[in-house]
């Protein structure tokens, strides 16, 4: 897992554990330049996780920033 999705993972869980979803929200929408429906998603897989680590939701952040090929 590269550093920067650590980081943003990191910075993502502050914002989870504080409850504020909507700075999580704005977080996503602004920095990671992610859809409404795609921030909800990703909040939705990360409220799901056995256990809340950075490597995870890492994990998350990078399967909705994958792009398909057609």
């Amino acid at each position: 897992m590269s550093a920067i999705w650590k980081n943003h993972a990191s910075r993502l869980q502050e914002y989870l554990k504080d409850d504020n979803t909507a700075q999580a929200h704005l977080y996503l929408e602004q920095l990671m330049l992610f859809p409404a429906d795609i921030q909800d998603k990703i909040i939705n897989d990360i409220s799901h996780l056995p256990h809340c680590s950075c490597d995870a939701i890492a994990e998350i952040i990078q399967r909705y920033t994958m792009f398909e090929l057609h």
